[in-house]
């Protein structure tokens, strides 16, 4: 028999310690209170012929409890009831120190790979954490109900960001920089005007994001269309400017062309700006903004010439990429580009497809940007084409009280995720079973996410003027409450769930890329997508089904099922769970049917969804991306690849980055194996559980890179 402790984790029974226990309250009772050891061997052998796999440390203690009652021992059930209780509280006392002593020590390893945008050996990055560990302690101990917690601990759910549930803060949001551009805004209390040129407005947002990623802990989605208009306004200005200077003396074409030359170089000097403003600042949690820039080139809008000058050269620059300490060109983190597809750029000879070819050259070599279908998009949102917020989380559509859709300036509130595998694995293939746990899951994460909503109802506007008070979010007056924005589906509260694949093959022994399998999964996601709607008819609240993209709770998940239940074949043996409704890595399909079958559940998963394929090293074979870039167009709605494009930060060396024998990255040409000087994009299969030589073969390839 084993034992669920209250942390989740699974032991083996150890009859002698409920002994010892029991003695211990035996000692501090009379004499004729106290119980020999005959009975409580009688009590013990009653707990064991439950003969049941797994009993909860609670039921024991309870039929302990109940056992000494039965034998008259009321006293001493008194005092082991008190044990019980004191023992609780210890349970209870704050245990940060450990974890936060470890992290200043640089000892944390789990802290230290959650994140690889975050180096916690940076004073100001352990600051962020050191506060997140007390924000974790507080919510599992104070601010969360007991079973919440206690269903985060076994992985029944995750119960994302609680290292910041402590503040009022929200997760990510579409900041409105339109209208802190065009009408101006405050930062630390200085007005900030309206820009009068390109190269101010780029500095002015990247100042804005900065202000922004500071009191939120999601990612932040900035639209570049807002930019056209500066570049403009430069334009006009440069003209004016070369105009006045040589009045008659050249002629009109000159000036233009003059003109023209300065506008470039403003051009230029902007985005250039942007770039590395982003990649330079740092935001109070120790990291640069986690910001995403959306690209568009939209034929309803009045500056698209301008905008395809601005997304042509943003491109360029991410081409390029940004030089290292060493003076080395590499790929900066940040920020996020999405390029959006739509009929004047699909590769289908519209007069922008010169800028999606090199958008593919770019996605060859630097990973991004990602690919939006607007085609696509609007299908799924009544007719809109918006970015996803930092998180790739998606916004429903609102519309305002004059009846116009809006996007930017909302939010989400926070994201609860569930483990569907988990809930195959307890089910043991039957379905009444699967679908009443899945049930009584999704209850348990409303009633989580009903907990995130009520930690930001009556935060005040004063907590982050940028977001209530000038712009970013909404113009609220000080001290007024945010509550309005909560309601009504304007921000969203987001579903997430893990493991789609594996839950089909526990219930149907097959992969939901079957035809049996495909319809019980999509059986499984409209049944979230039900409940989700559900909940948003019942409380007005805009919850949304989320495919989560948090790749680091695939492993937390499988890691947490595989000690609990074991190594289960094709589940919890490869070390990670697929990401949402993905398709596994391991399986034959090429990029097109991955797409195509992946496109279905998109569809559902209305509140976020991001598919992705895996590719080679494709600098030499651009035609081939360009195909599949015309295939994301016409049937997916957002979609990036992963590509093979290792390089060393510290050396340049761009090639593929080994694993040598002590079971580290290094690159081959230097030996650098600092994991926070290399950028290494491939994976293989997904596989980042424990590392280990083949059995009975001499040095074959770790598991960290292929799972063999």
């Amino acid at each position: 028999m084993k034992v669920q402790k209250r942390d989740g984790r699974i032991v083996e029974y150890d009859r002698d310690k409920i002994v010892k226990a029991i003695l211990k309250a035996n000692a501090e009772v009379g004499y004729s209170e106290q119980v020999g050891e005959d009975i409580i061997n009688v009590i013990l052998d009653e707990v064991e012929e439950r003969k049941e796999d797994v009993i909860n440390v609670e039921s024991i203690q309870d039929m302990i409890e109940s056992g000494l009652v039965n034998h008259n021992k009321y006293a001493l059930s008194k005092k082991y009831i008190i044990y019980r209780y004191q023992r609780a509280l210890l349970r209870k006392a704050n245990t940060t120190d450990e974890s936060i002593l470890k992290l200043i020590k640089n000892e944390n390893k789990e802290l230290a790979e959650e994140n690889s945008n975050k180096n916690t050996i940076l004073a100001s990055t352990q600051r962020d954490y050191i506060a997140g560990e007390v924000s974790r302690d507080l919510t599992k101990r104070m601010l969360i109900p007991e079973h919440i917690s206690l269903a985060h601990e076994l992985g029944a759910i995750h119960f994302h960001d609680a290292d910041y549930f402590v503040q009022p803060i929200f997760n990510c949001c579409l900041i409105n920089i339109g209208d802190m551009l065009d009408n101006g805004t405050v930062m630390n209390e200085k007005m900030i005007e309206s820009p009068k040129s390109f190269q101010v407005a780029c500095t002015v947002m990247t100042q804005i994001i900065a202000a922004v990623a500071s009191n939120q802990y999601g990612g932040q989605s900035v639209d570049i269309r807002h930019l056209g208009k500066y570049l403009r306004k430069s334009s006009q200005k440069f003209y004016k400017q070369i105009q006045e200077e040589f009045e008659n003396e050249v002629s009109d074409a000159v000036v233009k062309k003059m003109a023209s030359i300065r506008l470039r170089d403003e051009l230029k000097s902007g985005v250039q700006t942007i770039q590395y403003q982003i990649n330079t600042l740092m935001t109070t949690n120790g990291q640069a903004p986690f910001v995403t820039l959306f690209l568009f080139l939209d034929e309803q809008d009045e500056y698209i010439e301008e905008n395809a000058l601005i997304v042509e050269e943003i491109l360029r620059q991410r081409l390029e990429g940004i030089k290292n300490e060493a003076g080395v060109y590499v790929t900066p983190a940040f920020p996020k580009l999405i390029y959006v597809l739509d009929e004047n750029n699909c590769l289908k000879g519209g007069r922008y497809d010169s800028i999606t070819k090199l958008a593919v050259k770019c996605s060859s070599k630097r990973m991004y940007p990602d690919y939006i279908s607007a085609k696509k998009m609007r299908e799924n949102y009544e007719g809109n084409v918006f970015s996803c917020m930092g998180c790739r989380s998606f916004l429903s559509t609102w519309k305002d009280e004059e009846g116009n859709y809006k996007f930017e300036g909302r939010f989400n509130q926070g994201v609860v995720s569930l483990n569907l595998p988990q809930i195959g694995i307890l089910a043991k293939k039957d379905e009444e079973t699967f679908w009443k746990i899945l049930d009584e899951r999704l209850e348990l994460c409303y009633e989580a996410l009903i907990c995130r909503h009520k930690s930001l109802e009556g935060t005040l506007s004063d907590v982050s003027p940028i977001h209530w008070q000038y712009g970013a979010i909404a113009r609220l007056k000080k001290g007024e409450t945010i509550d309005p924005l909560l309601k009504n589906g304007y921000s969203t509260i987001s579903l997430g769930y893990i493991g789609l694949y594996e839950t089909t093959k526990l219930m149907k022994g097959i992969s939901h890329t079957k035809p049996e399998g495909e319809a019980f999964a999509l059986r499984i996601m409209n049944h979230m997508s039900e409940a989700v709607e559900r909940w948003k008819k019942e409380t007005g609240l805009g919850f949304g089904l989320y495919g989560t993209p948090a790749e680091s709770l695939c492993y937390r998940f499988a890691k947490i099922d595989r000690e609990r239940f074991g190594n289960i074949e094709d589940v919890t043996d490869k070390g990670y769970y697929t990401n949402s409704y993905h398709v596994d890595v391991r399986e034959n399909i090429d990029a097109f049917s991955k797409f195509n079958f992946e496109s279905k559940f998109q569809e559902i998963s209305s509140g976020g969804a991001i598919s992705y394929v895996e590719v080679p090293n494709m600098k030499h074979n651009l035609e081939a991306m360009e195909e599949v870039v015309k295939f994301i167009y016409d049937n997916i709605q957002y979609a990036e690849f992963n590509t093979k494009s290792d390089y060393c930060q510290a050396c340049g060396f761009d090639g593929e980055i080994i694993i040598n024998d002590d079971m580290e990255w290094e690159c081959p040409q230097c030996h650098n194996k600092d994991k926070n000087r290399m950028n290494v994009t491939r994976r293989t299969c997904g596989y980042l559980g424990e590392n280990f030589w083949n059995t009975g073969k001499t040095k074959e390839i770790k598991s960290r890179v292929l799972h063999l």
